[in-house]
């Protein structure tokens, strides 16, 4: 349920693997406004490996660092990572080269389809889908729900959503402004607060505190209420001529109890929202999308046992703790608080050193996601994104993107071939690969999920390691044909 981009990377991902998938959509068309307008450099370390970065890229700028705290530049090139820069990019631009790919890999999307009830058991799920005045039951055998952050099929399924309520609450608008020239990019301040200006082809995007919100947060903005808003923080009139979009949207950050119930399963603001701070929502959603589609792909064919999506819940729901502490962390650091002022003031510092902004800015970006692994070995790449490997004629980052499934890649030597071997009987999931001597760094063979991220390091390897790690994560190998 839900066709943002969660739920639009998940079906590509599944549709990819030959997984039957429907989008249910409840809106009959996508928005006319665009929510945010950037992709980081984890969301396009993601799409490097299933060769779409590209489209992306194509799409718009990159930016080598982005707005800190205490008005600080954080200088993204100090990351560890192929694409150290944001990527400026319409989220409208990015659903719609996601509904593409999706579509072209055999994926249905339905727009105008409401869930209004579900029930499940141990065989399938029963989604009652409302279109229009008519209505029926869809089964199906799992069910995502990345339909947002009042997400209707968490709701349904019962899943807790604990957390802290919205404390603080800010106006967006896209406007025109009768004089363009009233208004620069960047942070203008009042004597009443701030407003945060973007400009955009033919309006500009304003950000400014709530300071008088309604009883009724839900209560729609007008114009004149946001008007009265930019003038009592900037203690003059800027007159806005007209409005595109406007929204208020709070602080609030929780995160799912569960983002796995039986077959149904959440992800993107569905499992967790947050205050905007870093606007990593979308690349959280892509996230999510890109850990569960190869598990789910798996279970779904009867490849890999359900345990396996187990695996979906420890992993992400780890990330969106992260996630919820740094955007919080961003937040409280944004409060016009003087007390504040020499925190804001050391992270400032901080931001300008390589050593320190390379460590703030993976942290804020989720380039530094680790996922637990069964037996660490301390080797840097333990559940670590994977960089890119030169391999004969080839190169790690293309045979993810042309084959969609794990990679087992050995160093030369005497135990390379006895590993190519053991893997046979996963050669349906698992690609085998040789790398040229010390290319894995320090390793002698790597197991690498979908994802990219390594699930198995080992200095010593041995046939009978690798097919327990094959097993964990691929399911059973298929039985050797008799002799």
């Amino acid at each position: 349920m839900g066709a943002g981009p969660a739920g639009l990377m998940l079906a590509a991902e599944l549709a990819s693997r030959g997984v039957r998938t429907v989008v249910l959509e409840r809106d009959p068309a996508p928005p006319g406004y665009c929510r945010g307008f950037n992709l980081n450099a984890r969301s396009l370390e993601l799409l490097d490996r299933r060769g779409l970065a590209g489209r992306f890229l194509a799409e718009g700028p990159t930016v080598a660092d982005t707005v800190f705290t205490g008005g600080a530049r954080l200088d993204l090139a100090a990351m560890r990572t192929a694409h150290p820069y944001v990527l400026g990019i319409p989220q409208t631009k990015v659903e719609e080269l996601l509904a593409g790919h999706a579509e072209d890999l055999g994926a249905r999307i339905l727009r105008g389809h409401r869930l209004t009830g579900l029930r499940q058991d141990e065989d399938a799920v029963y989604a009652e889908v409302g279109s229009g005045e008519d209505g029926l039951t869809l089964r199906c055998g799992w069910l995502a729900g990345c339909d947002g952050g009042r997400s209707t099929v968490r709701e349904l399924a019962g899943i807790a959503f604990p957390g802290t309520p919205a404390r603080r609450f800010t106006l967006l608008g896209d406007v025109v402004l009768a004089d363009p020239g009233s208004l620069g990019f960047g942070v203008t301040t009042g004597p009443g607060g701030s407003v945060f200006v973007i400009p955009r082809p033919g309006y500009v995007r304003l950000i400014t505190a709530d300071a008088r919100p309604p009883e009724d947060r839900d209560e729609p903005v007008t114009l004149p209420r946001f008007q009265q808003a930019v003038d009592r923080a900037l203690g003059r009139h800027v007159e806005l001529a007209e409005a595109r979009w406007l929204t208020r949207f709070g602080d609030a950050a929780r995160l799912a109890e569960r983002l796995r119930d039986g077959r149904v399963l959440l992800a993107g603001d569905a499992a967790h929202i947050h205050p905007p701070a870093g606007a990593i929502g979308v690349n959280a959603a892509l996230d999510d999308a890109m850990n569960l589609g190869w598990k789910l792909a798996l279970v779904a064919r009867g490849l890999a046992p359900d345990t396996l999506l187990d695996t979906y819940h420890t992993e992400r729901h780890q990330a969106g703790a992260a996630l919820l502490r740094n955007t919080r962390a961003q937040a409280v650091l944004g409060e016009e608080d003087e007390r504040l002022a020499p925190v804001r003031d050391l992270l400032a510092e901080l931001a300008r050193f390589e050593e320190t902004a390379g460590h703030l800015a993976e942290t804020i970006t989720a380039v530094n996601t680790r996922y637990p692994v069964p037996h660490p070995t301390g080797h840097p790449w333990d559940g670590r994104m994977v960089p890119d490997v030169a391999l004969d004629g080839d190169s790690l980052l293309r045979l993810l993107a042309r084959t969609g499934g794990g990679v087992l890649l050995t160093e030369p030597g005497p135990h390379a071939d006895p590993l190519h071997h053991a893997a046979t009987p996963w050669s349906d999931r698992v690609t085998t690969a040789t790398t040229p001597p010390g290319a894995l760094h320090g390793a002698t063979a790597v197991l690498l999920r979908p994802d990219g991220h390594a699930a198995w390091t080992s200095p010593a390897p041995t046939a009978e390691a690798a097919r327990e790690a094959l097993s964990r994560w691929f399911g059973p190998g298929r039985a050797s044909p008799a002799a």
